[in-house]
């Protein structure tokens, strides 16, 4: 199995960034590329060559299920895992999520200490 190391992490609200940015590279080990809407994750991804996308669902300018939709038309990303963090996880919800080509949904508020194995945990599971 690949080893998950570089994550593409859209958010627009700063401390939610930097708690998630501290759990991801800190506590994760993993490489992050932040950015701060759906627009700046559409710019920065060529560069970045993620192995993982990881969505706050809504931001001003683009949202982040807009912005998967967009960079799935980029043939080297149809297929980059995406996950989705959100406060709105009710079943009809992360369902219409996982509909848009999300391969897991991780409710907000979360816990920067188990974040990193959440996202480690769905990418194992898409990846096994």
């Amino acid at each position: 199995m690949q080893t998950l190391e570089r994550i593409l992490y859209a958010e627009d609200e700063s401390d939610i960034q930097q708690i998630a940015s501290l759990a991801l590279e800190t506590v994760g080990g993993f490489r992050l590329k932040t950015c701060s809407s759906g627009l700046e994750a559409l710019a920065d991804i060529q560069a970045f060559e993620p192995q993982l996308l990881l969505f706050d669902v809504m931001m001003p300018d683009m949202d982040g299920p807009s912005a998967l939709a967009k960079i799935r038309e980029i043939d080297a990303y149809k297929d980059t895992p995406a996950i989705f963090m959100t406060a709105k996880v009710q079943p009809n919800e992360v369902q219409a999520y996982l509909d848009m080509g999300a391969v897991g949904v991780i409710a907000k508020p979360f816990d920067p200490m188990t974040l990193a194995t959440e996202v480690q945990a769905i990418w194992e599971s898409v990846n096994s």
